[in-house]
């Protein structure tokens, strides 16, 4: 055996034999760190190793589903597909502060209260100050075995020795393969931790749960290769600083990706919000402002969010400040606004807010916005009986929305009686809307609607 050197870049995972300042791959800058490598000989070819399994007429495959678990946590479970995998391998990430450890521990006592041994490993945490988490949550189980270890070779061994069902990791970037020389968090070891705990789950029919960090940039810390290894990827969003959280899965190789979990950041812990839109709105002002409702699809229902937007007088360079939708979509419905409607935004502030540190991407939100904004320039109340939903064209036109009637159910399910949306689609979604319907071509026209003593 050998050792030598080599540069790894710590975004992309791009190797070169000597230092750069920027790596020729990715492009980033001061990403490549220097690991030690050693070399083996190549074996000669062989044949494969093992009994030769044969393939299969995919008529004669069953297709039977995995076997699941539940968490006991019904907004986590949602995500996941059903519950969890036996021998699955579970990346969760999020922002520091989010609540990854605290749903992880929530989970593993309810698992472990089903008679069955769950383990905890934590890199960066003692089992004193796990211990002192579990007692703020309240949370206690024989079954919960706590270890502070960062050797992944030492942690396979505890696996093997307690032979739980279940195995949790925080987090993936403090553990260590002490058979490589590069430091932890670095791209070898991250990758060699995974792939040692991906044969833990395999192997071992363990289902293995691994917390991740995330970049500046708000993508999970290490080799992009990281999510292709795992069998489920999920991110949690939100505002450290805000009370609701929101879980997503980017990637579920054992069911959609299609559904969220909504939370809310309690003193015990993370608890599921059974109504999101309910709690959304819960604090609405009445008569706002520059608030306006619309219902967004989040993974197989729909949800109301309180849009609210503030214009104000620009005593420098006039500026754009947005929190919970893209910055570019704004924009394009501020000059829609102005070019179309005619109305002065060019020498204004606008401030554009999602409240609950919801984030919302769909464009279904672009004529709530621009109702929202209107609202705030004229400085007159939204109707608080009446939604806004429809895409905006840059010619002005309002485009439909998918799954309509669904957005309009929840809305009747939370008292609304009125609904903007395009003219087109009036006639079909009047056939299954309770409420009042109104039509509108154009951005224009929805105004003129919405906004009848403005005299647009």
């Amino acid at each position: 055996m050998k050792k030598t050197t080599k540069f790894v870049c710590q975004v992309c995972g791009y190797q070169s034999p000597k230092w750069a300042g920027r790596c020729p791959d990715c492009g980033e800058w001061a990403s490549l760190v220097e690991e030690f490598v050693t070399e083996t000989k190549t074996a000669s070819k062989k044949g494969p190793a093992g009994v030769l399994t044969p393939p299969k007429p995919i008529t004669e495959i069953s297709a039977e589903g995995a076997a699941r678990t539940a968490t006991g946590i019904g907004e986590f479970d949602r995500v996941l597909g059903g519950g969890v995998v036996d021998g699955s391998l579970v990346l969760v990430g999020g922002d520091p502060g989010i609540g990854k450890s605290t749903i992880l521990i929530q989970a593993a006592c309810n698992l472990s209260l089903g008679s069955d041994n769950v383990l905890y490993v934590s890199g960066e945490e003692s089992a004193e100050q796990i211990k002192l988490r579990a007692n703020r949550l309240a949370l206690s189980s024989e079954k919960l075995l706590i270890a502070a270890e960062t050797d992944i070779n030492a942690i396979a061994a505890h696996a093997e020795s307690v032979k739980p069902k279940f195995l949790f990791i925080d987090s993936i970037q403090t553990m260590f393969d002490s058979e490589l020389s590069s430091a932890p968090g670095t791209v070898s070891q991250v990758r060699a931790c995974t792939a040692a705990l991906m044969n833990i789950a395999k192997n071992g029919g363990i289902s293995v749960f691994i917390v991740g960090h995330v970049t500046k940039e708000g993508t999970l810390a290490g080799p992009r290769n990281l999510e292709h290894m795992v069998d489920t990827v999920l991110y949690f969003e939100g505002d450290r600083h805000m009370s609701y959280r929101v879980l997503r899965a980017v990637k579920n190789r054992f069911g959609s990706t299609d559904e969220v979990g909504i939370f809310e950041m309690t003193e015990k812990g993370l608890e599921c919000v059974a109504n999101p839109s309910e709690a959304l709105l819960s604090e609405r002002p009445e008569h706002g402002i520059g608030s306006v409702v619309v219902p967004i699809i989040e993974g197989s229902r729909a949800i109301l969010v309180e849009i609210q937007a503030l214009v104000s007088r620009a005593y420098a360079n006039p500026k754009i400040t947005v929190s919970g939708v893209d910055y570019a979509g704004v924009q394009m419905v501020l000059a829609v606004l102005e070019k179309r409607v005619r109305l002065p935004l060019g020498n204004k502030d606008v401030y554009v807010n999602v409240t609950g540190g919801f984030r919302v991407t769909e464009p279904a939100a672009d004529l709530a916005i621009a109702m929202a904004v209107t609202s705030a320039l004229l400085d007159m109340p939204f109707d608080q009986n009446l939604i806004a939903m429809g895409e905006i064209g840059l010619p002005g036109e309002i485009r439909s929305v998918s799954q309509a009637q669904k957005r309009l159910k929840e809305a009747h399910r939370m008292g609304f009686e009125k609904a903007v949306v395009t003219k087109k689609s009036v006639p079909k979604l009047r056939e299954s809307a309770n409420m009042k319907l109104v039509g509108a071509s154009t951005l224009a026209e929805a105004v003129a609607a919405a906004f009848p003593k403005a005299g647009n």
